[in-house]
């Protein structure tokens, strides 16, 4: 524990900053398996939608720095072939 009051300012700013990182990073996962349950029940109308949505999360994530831009392009090129495969 840091006795210096910088020290204890830093320990509290660093513990809502990774609170913030993990929701943001839950919520970017959660929308991908929303996707892919779309894509595994076959409902299309749901599949454009939450396909627009984890497009959306990824970008975020590059944004922010949580994703490497080609690990998003490489995610955002699986759920565009899936989609496809759909014949959405």
């Amino acid at each position: 524990m840091p006795n210096i009051k910088s020290a204890k300012k830093r320990v509290i700013v660093t513990d809502k900053k990774t609170l913030a990182n993990k929701m943001f990073v839950t919520s970017m996962k959660t929308m991908i398996k929303k996707y892919e349950k779309a894509i595994n029940d076959k409902d299309t109308a749901l599949a454009q939608k939450t396909y627009k949505d984890a497009v959306k999360k990824l970008d975020q994530a590059v944004c922010k720095g949580h994703l490497h831009k080609n690990a998003a392009a490489r995610k955002k090129s699986q759920f565009t072939k899936m989609l496809n495969s759909m014949g959405a």
